[in-house]
């Protein structure tokens, strides 16, 4: 069946009134307790925004300080802008390969496009390579607009322990930039992939991610990629067919390229920390900064790999999860009260990831007045310049400190869950997140999703089981080997994606329940119907959630099957 923008219409209408029914309300904004959190971020973050701002307006900050404080500002804001759209893009980026493309080109013909550029052989690799590097660069960048650089200097007059807490630690920092630039795409990116990226913003943004990993300077990580597959005993997953001549050369002459690039980075970084050229806080030894930016840096991969490392096991059945104690523990605590742990844990992870980089970025952003101080290494002044804008610190922390963590905890992940600080970790971030201080996030969400007149993809192509009928089934091999990125759930979309929540305790019980309610609703509104439109829709509803009725059934049966077989082995053993 061709999808015409007529039938594409006629589909939108008839999901719109079924979605109205499924999805009237938006997880986060349900009860009193969620909006009292929302009240209380909405108050941190637009503190936080003023307070920054006010510190701009000081030019207590690198870039307003050597520019001018509305350039710093602009900058900021505009970074912040462009940071929402690399976040809320590789979400979409990331969902949309199992979809037939067909079935959106005339609703959304940018996204088609963009997604004909970025899934094409190994192109999302790319994309997601550079990708990685422009999300830590702009952190830096933001750093340098909105970090003090002497947090005793008054702000609007407040008091001392408030600057100290909001600007000396980055605690603004970070709520503005995570609530505001992060989460809140995440949140509509994750539901809303097809209108999210259907703009010339995304094409842009797209480019200049694969134009960085043109360049080469971020190859290493494919040898690293290379080295942690081998050590799995793996091999490296491609959907092009092997280079050969000119562009294998040219492809092993940008590693050689990329870990030289490194290695000089790295060099420059601590020779900058031993002779105290970094931004770093005043009274901080030389050699606890150093000692810091490798910390930091070891918090920040085991975080990036904790995520890939949750995604991968989420994948697999409980039996083949290993028999490591600590690595059940943490699955279980992940997995249970129905899978919600999981984006619990994404969000509490995105504010301990942001506030590590700008930590990072403090510690190791090179500060070398040109024309005063001797220049790094004795490079002419137009390269200290560029080392002063933050490049080398972010191009070691997102080698070493992010993509190589990434690609170890994809080849060996339940050997990572068996570390007892990953586990220490989740607690913390779980804890991170129950604090609700990004609870303003889904405010966020709804206002963007209301201006910009977002829809969920199921408006536009149908749901899965819908897109089965038609002979467009979706392609649930095409995103299986993806290691690298930010993975980010929204609650609520862990249906379809082939997680296996289901021996979560409770999970069955509480869908069944939901379905249920959901099919006497749908009966109550074909009972008040005026016109058969109407009623067509409502019955096409009541048809989906039997369905899925149904398919819970079907997953229960096969749960207890598989928990009795186990328990039968366990017997035996």
């Amino acid at each position: 069946m061709k999808y015409g923008s007529k039938v594409l219409l006629s589909k939108a209408m008839l999901n719109k009134i079924i979605y109205k029914e499924k999805m009237g309300h938006s997880h986060g904004t349900n009860t009193p307790l969620d909006w009292i959190r929302i009240v209380i971020s909405l108050f941190l973050v637009t503190f936080s925004v003023i307070v920054v701002l006010a510190l701009i307006s000081t030019g207590n900050t690198q870039i307003a300080r050597d520019l001018h404080p509305v350039a710093a500002g602009i900058i900021l804001w505009t970074l912040i802008i462009w940071m929402s759209m690399v976040e809320g893009g590789q979400c979409s980026m990331v969902g949309l390969p199992p979809v037939d493309r067909e079935l959106y080109r005339e609703s959304h013909p940018i996204t088609y496009k963009i997604a004909g550029w970025g899934h094409k052989g190994d192109n999302l690799d790319r994309y997601l390579m550079g990708r990685q590097f422009m999300v830590i660069f702009i952190n830096f960048t933001i750093g340098l607009c909105g970090a003090p650089i002497d947090a005793s200097v008054p702000v609007l007059g407040l008091p001392q322990w408030v600057i100290n807490i909001f600007l000396g630690s980055g605690i603004a920092m970070v709520l503005q930039n995570v609530i505001i630039g992060q989460l809140t795409s995440q949140v509509n990116a994750s539901h809303c992939m097809l209108d999210y990226i259907n703009t010339h913003f995304m094409t842009f943004t797209y480019w200049v991610a694969a134009g960085i990993e043109v360049t080469g300077v971020m190859h290493t990580s494919y040898l690293i990629r290379m080295m942690a597959y081998w050590a799995a005993g793996k091999p490296v997953e491609s959907n092009e067919p092997p280079k050969t001549g000119a562009v294998l050369a040219f492809y092993w002459g940008r590693i050689l390229f990329s870990v030289a690039i490194l290695g000089f980075a790295l060099a420059v970084t601590i020779d900058a920390l031993f002779r105290g050229q970094t931004t770093i806080w005043d009274g901080v030894p030389n050699a606890v900064g150093l000692v810091l930016f490798f910390v930091l840096m070891s918090c920040v991969g085991l975080l990036e790999g904790m995520q890939i490392a949750f995604f991968t096991v989420a994948k697999l059945p409980k039996s083949e999860r290993g028999e490591s104690s600590l690595a059940l523990k943490t699955c279980h605590c992940l997995f249970k009260n129905g899978g919600k742990n999981l984006p619990g844990f994404m969000c509490g992870r995105q504010m301990t990831v942001t506030l590590c980089f700008f930590v990072i970025a403090r510690v190791t952003t090179i500060n070398v007045e040109i024309g005063v101080d001797d220049n790094i290494f004795g490079v002419s002044d137009w390269v200290q310049t560029m080392f002063n804008l933050g490049f080398m610190g972010a191009l070691t922390t997102t080698i070493l400190g992010s993509i190589a963590w990434q690609l170890v905890a994809s080849s060996f992940p339940i050997a990572f869950l068996s570390n007892p600080i990953v586990y220490i970790f989740l607690q913390a971030a779980l804890f991170l997140e129950a604090t609700g201080i990004c609870a303003a996030a889904w405010f966020f969400a709804l206002i963007q999703k209301k201006i910009m007149g977002y829809q969920h993809d199921e408006v536009y192509i149908g749901t899965p089981e819908e897109r089965i009928a038609k002979d467009h089934g979706d392609d649930m091999g095409a995103q299986a080997h993806l290691d690298i990125g930010t993975n980010v759930l929204a609650p609520g979309i862990n249906d379809g994606l082939g997680f296996d929540m289901g021996w979560a305790e409770g999970d069955y019980t509480d869908r069944r329940v939901r379905i249920l309610n959901n099919i006497a609703e749908l009966r109550q509104q074909i009972t008040l119907c005026v016109t058969d439109e109407e009623k067509d829709a409502f019955q096409m509803a009541l048809k989906l959630e039997v369905q899925q009725l149904e398919r819970c059934n079907k997953e229960q049966e096969q749960s207890v099957r598989n928990l009795t077989a186990d328990l039968k082995l366990d017997e035996t053993v």
